[in-house]
């Protein structure tokens, strides 16, 4: 076995074989021919790849392991950790992408010659990208590796700004007086991406020329989006993100509405700040040109922040605007104390009781007043307003309390006082994290020069829709891909358009109405609730619409059951089937390729559509800009009439037949589909048997906190397809037996709740 041989957990070998984790116990077990492992612990052994993938091929449970997957295993595997395979990956993508020619003639030499030469090369790719490698660092070895960074230990709320957990920004940061704040420091003056040295690269080498392949067939920025999103996925735990739809809406806030006294609304963005930039997500969903600023305590975060962000387009290094990305604390040691920007979008850390609050009492960016040692977040507002220019706007996400705990109320009566805080917008729960509850975001616009108070207040409540999609006007808390992102976007962006009131969802308030003794800002205080069907004049359309779906469900109510003895008939499993060719498996991303056809994206059936027996509802992870039109065949996954889609986590027993109407959106994220051969298996059949709660448990496996279901091992009798048929025909109408009883749910949930909104308001009197 080669000295530099990647290693892959048991966990990396189901994955390449597409089996459970226990199927890997069993081979390890029944076959004394396994590899052995050559790392790792004994209860997490790790293996030689090569000898596992060797091995498989031999038992005929492997035809050939995918490039991608390849990649991600030596990513994984890298004796110098995943965060620097992926820093080293990121180097050599830019030259793959920017100077095509000169990686082809490096990679003609061996590999000890290669890195050798790579150093000088890299240089060369990241001072024109981010800048030259002038300033003074801290760790000079190269990045630090998470949990070793200038800090440690990082709080939950670091987290949610997409850093890693493991160390606090103390250490290592100014912490003296006034004067000294904005000192220039060692943690951010430095290039976040250090070059690599010879004897770094050395081990990495394999790595490079196999992700410049995987380049070549799917674009450098794509190849590190997977790569990034893998490691990312790998440590859920480690990494609480910011997600693509809320960035999106963040990022449009700023660029549009009435706030930019710009003809028609809009306007550029010129410099776009993150002083708490996470994975970069905040800045990847900015528009058009823009040059973008980044700020992350943490150092080898802050170095895959600035490789994602210079792969990010495709344009050439003249004409693309400028990436700069620095490490340290923004607060304690800001990277750009001159800086006025013209947006600054933030996550900041959440309930982060060491931001600063002894050493920087006299810090002349409290404007609006000293924040109190619980209120972090303010802190951050008032830094995001301290970097912008006069009329510049800023948009944070923040944690709902900071709307209305009285520690903060002298800050916000100020900020209201003086025009800087023009929007507070509730969000869905599951927006971000946390999931559970409804996080707020804050637009805020710099005061100062000609730009006159603006003496009122939008308030916009998305948490809590009313309509046709709703069992309630109640969403279910937790779950990331819950919220409707389009149309939190349309109404966020309409109700910031026009700033008009729209009852129950959004509201312009008076700064008066609400200088009060506690200054609470929350939308819910202010704005009225919406009436559940559409108010007094729509709840007899409700009732007349209940009436139906109870005769519906009545008329479809199954007829007495015939008992029989328990039936002994020979069994197949999924994973049997799926060997055979009688059905397909399938695995969802939500990737779907971009449209030009001006139809808007490709719906993605979600986890939670397939529980509520929705329409797919979800948003797609569009490629990278850069990329190719289309995510490789991989990943993207289109439904078909007949296809049969199971949740993999804890739903319960759940199993859905895609029809006409769910025919052509993308297969989502913790759903398998089953393709069955219509000619060998009946897709009710199937999911009828899926769905049976004894099936469900031998097929299933439990964590601490959730269980997981491996399709694979789900059972079926062996039946013949006219006998098939006839138990299909029994589970299609038993679904539709479910479907009526959950529409007179949702119904009379509706009247119920509009009753009582009525008679408690006064628009409907007592009989």
């Amino acid at each position: 076995m080669p000295e530099q041989a990647t290693e892959v957990t048991a966990a990396g070998i189901a994955r390449l074989a597409g089996v459970g984790r226990a199927a890997v116990s069993n081979w390890r077990r029944r076959h004394a021919d396994f590899p052995k492992p050559v790392g790792g612990t004994e209860t997490s052994p790790s293996f030689a790849l090569p000898e596992v993938e060797q091995w498989l091929r031999d038992q005929g449970k492997l035809a050939e392991v995918p490039l991608r997957e390849r990649v991600w295993q030596q990513v994984a595997g890298h004796p110098e950790g995943a965060v620097t395979a992926l820093t080293h990956t990121g180097c050599a993508l830019l030259l793959v992408r920017d100077r095509p020619t000169a990686w082809l003639e490096l990679t003609a030499v061996s590999d000890k010659r290669m890195a050798g030469v790579l150093p000088h090369a890299m240089e060369e790719v990241l001072g024109a990208r981010l800048g030259p490698d002038t300033g003074a660092r801290a760790h000079s070895g190269g990045p630090v590796p998470s949990g070793r960074a200038v800090a440690p230990v990082l709080t939950g709320g670091d987290a949610a700004a997409g850093r890693p957990s493991g160390g606090s920004p103390a250490a290592g940061s100014p912490a003296g007086d006034a004067g000294s704040v904005h000192s220039p420091s060692a943690v951010h003056t430095a290039r976040a991406v250090p070059t690599p040295s010879t004897d770094a690269l050395l081990p990495s080498v394999p790595l490079l020329r196999a992700a410049a392949e995987l380049a070549a067939g799917i674009g450098a920025g794509q190849t590190f989006e997977f790569l990034l999103g893998r490691q990312l996925d790998a440590n859920p735990r480690q990494y609480t993100l910011t997600p693509p739809g809320l960035a999106e809406l963040m990022a449009a806030l700023a660029e549009t509405g009435k706030d930019t006294d710009q003809p028609g609304g809009r306007r550029p963005v010129r410099s776009v700040l993150d002083p708490a930039a996470g994975t970069g997500t905040l800045l990847r969903a900015v528009a058009g040109p823009a040059e973008l600023l980044a700020q992350e305590v943490d150092p080898a975060l802050a170095a895959l922040t600035a490789l994602r962000l210079a792969l990010h387009g495709d344009g050439s290094p003249r004409s693309t605007p400028a990436r700069t990305v620095r490490g340290g604390d923004a607060l304690r040691a800001d990277a750009f104390p001159q800086l006025a920007a013209d947006t600054v979008l933030c996550h900041p850390p959440f309930n982060d009781r060491n931001w600063g609050h002894d050493e920087l009492a006299y810090d002349p960016r409290w404007e609006y007043g000293f924040p109190a040692r619980t209120e972090s977040e303010l802190a951050w507002v008032q830094h995001a307003l301290a970097r912008l220019r006069t009329g510049g706007t800023a948009v944070l996400l923040m944690p709902p309390a900071a709307a209305s705990r009285r520690s903060g109320r002298r800050i916000r009566a100020d900020l209201l006082r003086r025009g800087a805080l023009r929007a507070v917008i509730a969000l869905p729960a599951g927006a971000a994290p946390p999931y559970g509850i409804p996080l707020h975001l804050w637009v805020l616009r710099k005061p100062g020069g000609e730009l006159r108070p603006v003496p009122e207040l939008l308030l916009v409540d998305t948490t809590d829709p009313v309509g046709p999609g709703t069992a309630t006007g109640t969403q279910t808390s937790g779950g990331r891909d819950r919220p409707d992102w389009p149309a939190v976007h349309a109404a966020v962006l309409d109700a910031w358009r026009d700033r008009a009131d729209h009852p129950g969802v959004s509201r312009v308030v008076p700064v008066i109405e609400l200088l009060d003794d506690d200054v609470d800002l929350a939308p819910a205080r202010h704005l009225p609730r919406p009436a559940a069907g559409g108010g007094a004049a729509g709840l007899e359309d409700v009732r007349e619409r209940l009436a139906d779906a109870l005769r519906l469900t009545a008329d479809l109510t199954p007829p007495p059951a015939e008992l029989s003895a328990p039936a002994h008939r020979p069994l197949t499993t999924v994973g049997e089937l799926a060997r055979a060719g009688a059905l397909l498996l399938r695995t969802g991303t939500g990737t779907a390729p971009r449209t030009d056809t001006g139809s808007g994206p490709t719906p993605v059936l979600t986890e939670h559509d397939v529980l509520a027996g929705t329409a797919p509802s979800g948003t797609p992870a569009p490629p990278p800009t850069g990329a190719p039109g289309t995510p490789a065949p991989d990943d993207l996954v289109l439904l078909e009439p007949g296809d049969v889609v199971v949740p993999v986590l804890g739903a319960g027993s759940v199993a859905r037949v895609v029809d006409e109407a769910t025919a052509g959106a993308v297969l989502g994220r913790n759903l398998q589909l089953l393709r069955p051969d219509p000619a060998a298996i009946d897709p009710w059949f199937l999911t009828g048997f899926l769905r049976g709660t004894a099936n469900q448990r031998q097929a299933s496996s439990y964590a601490s906190t959730a269980a997981r279901l491996d399709a694979r091992r789900l059972q079926l009798p062996r039946l013949p397809l006219a006998e098939q048929q006839r138990y299909g025909q029994q589970f299609r109408a038993l679904a539709a037996f479910e479907d009526a009883l959950r529409t007179a749910g949702r119904l009379g949930g509706q009247l119920v709740r509009g009753m009582y909104d009525g008679l408690t308001d006064g628009t409907v009197t007592p009989r």
